[in-house]
């Protein structure tokens, strides 16, 4: 048995390859459209793993999407988690919950797939501003 990949909807196939790609660094791998079936399906990994992708499937219909808390998350592992969780600030991402022990946080996709950050190896040093900041909604 081999792990292939998350398939998570989205709404707005261009604000989630936002999210996905320019603030947390994924990488697309390919995309297929589907005229008959009226969806697009677009796999994304972290650079240099191919192994554990996510698919996201956008249905070109509008729907809505109500995840809850039943999905989980999907969790990636960053070599700096305050280097990550700046570089997601600055594309507007909220940090639902700040990584002041240096090794976890928390973020939301725009539409409300909540993402785990967890530091590779050991935690870094508590810093500001993250040490003090404080939970933000669900994450």
């Amino acid at each position: 048995m081999k792990y292939l990949h998350t398939m998570v909807r989205v709404g707005d196939l261009d604000a989630s390859l936002s999210f996905y790609c320019d603030a947390l660094g994924l990488e697309e791998l390919s995309r297929y459209d589907n005229e008959a079936g009226r969806f697009t399906l677009v796999f994304l990994a972290a650079p240099g793993d191919q192994d554990a992708q996510v698919e996201l499937t956008h249905n070109w219909d509008p729907e809505t999407y109500d995840g809850g808390r039943n999905f989980g998350h999907l969790a990636y592992q960053v070599e700096n988690i305050y280097e990550t969780c700046e570089r997601l600030s600055k594309h507007g991402v909220t940090i639902s919950r700040p990584p002041r022990d240096g090794r976890m946080a928390f973020v939301r996709s725009p539409d409300g797939i909540s993402v785990e950050l967890l530091q590779h190896g050991n935690p870094l040093p508590a810093a500001q501003p993250w040490s003090d900041m404080p939970n933000v909604g669900e994450w």
